[in-house]
């Protein structure tokens, strides 16, 4: 699985969505390679989340193309993007309450894509006990999920999407509700996993996680691309700035 991750790349060419007659997604470009952090950024209303439906395979453009790994997915719904390496983590976060903390990531690591040897029940516990453990949360593996708080569940829900060994992950205010701690530990782990060739797109509100994250950024208003770039960059950019006030940059 390693060696495909080199060639992991989520690409979007021209998308459209329409709702009635308003664009939430006018004609956007976009690129996370693999190796790399990519923010996408914006006020409430900008698009955000209809462009992440798009990519995810909840919404399907009414113009455009989504490409994995130069892949034409377009068409394809969220399962099969799966199986081919894409994974996501919501906004509004989505456990299943009454499994265990463990048991909820057990979830993701049976939807591994590739050989029947990764779909047996050793490799799954396998892949579940590393991401419990890459994001600390060894200790709570038997509690149930939905007696944790919000932090947790955040690290949860990442645990439950590493551990189908994606090659593209898509990542949706991650850091929403986490304490210091838990948000320094999530930033090593999303760099460690860039490092190792994984591609990585998150929406993110945080100009100074962004700053300390993100390798490009986009930034997105109206349903449009208005700026992209390196971030320092495009956080100084006199069009972000005064959309969003500089510093307040919101996801």
């Amino acid at each position: 699985m390693n060696g495909e991750r080199g060639t992991a790349r989520l690409t979007a060419r021209g998308l459209v969505r329409r709702y009635g007659g308003i664009e939430a997604v006018a004609g956007v470009d976009l690129t996370a390679p693999a190796g790399r952090v990519t923010a996408l950024i914006g006020p409430n209303g900008a698009g955000k989340s209809t462009l992440f439906d798009c990519l995810a395979g909840t919404a399907r453009p009414d113009a455009g193309l989504v490409l994995l790994g130069g892949r034409d997915v377009t068409r394809l719904p969220v399962h099969e993007r799966v199986r081919l390496g894409l994974a996501r983590t919501f906004q509004q976060i989505a456990v299943f309450p009454r499994l265990s903390v463990a048991e909820n990531v057990r979830v993701g690591a049976e939807q591994r894509p590739g050989t029947r040897r990764h779909r047996e029940a050793g490799a799954a516990a396998e892949r579940t006990a590393r991401a419990l453990a890459v994001l600390g949360l060894d200790a709570l593996a038997a509690e149930p999920a939905g007696e944790q708080p919000t932090g947790v569940l955040r690290l949860v829900e990442l645990a439950r999407a590493l551990a189908g060994e994606p090659r593209v992950l898509l990542l949706d205010e991650p850091a929403a509700g986490l304490d210091s701690a838990q948000t320094a530990r999530l930033v090593t782990v999303l760099r460690g996993l860039a490092d190792t060739g994984m591609a990585l797109l998150l929406v993110e509100h945080d100009p100074d996680l962004v700053t300390e994250l993100a390798d490009t950024v986009y930034a997105m208003a109206d349903g449009r691309m208005v700026a992209t770039g390196p971030t320092a960059t495009v956080l100084a950019d006199p069009r972000v700035t005064r959309a969003w006030g500089g510093a307040e940059v919101t996801g």
